[in-house]
């Protein structure tokens, strides 16, 4: 079994800091029924939210390439 690097900080309340072995994350939000927006150093932006029962909803976008 491979052994995976991962942690989290809180910086401030409502804002993480999320390492990895690849990259970095900044994510804010995710009150009380609110969105969580993610940006990663790789480019990657992902919105999340938890809905009531087994749904869940996500909608991830790369920023394009210049």
């Amino acid at each position: 079994m491979p052994l995976t690097f991962r942690k989290s900080f809180r910086i401030l309340p409502g804002v993480r800091l999320n390492i990895n072995k690849r990259s970095w994350s900044i994510t804010t939000g995710g009150g009380k029924n609110g969105p969580r927006h993610t940006r990663s150093s790789t480019g990657r932006r992902t919105t999340s939210m938890d809905l009531p029962g087994p749904f869940g909803w996500r909608r991830t976008t790369k920023a394009r390439r210049h």
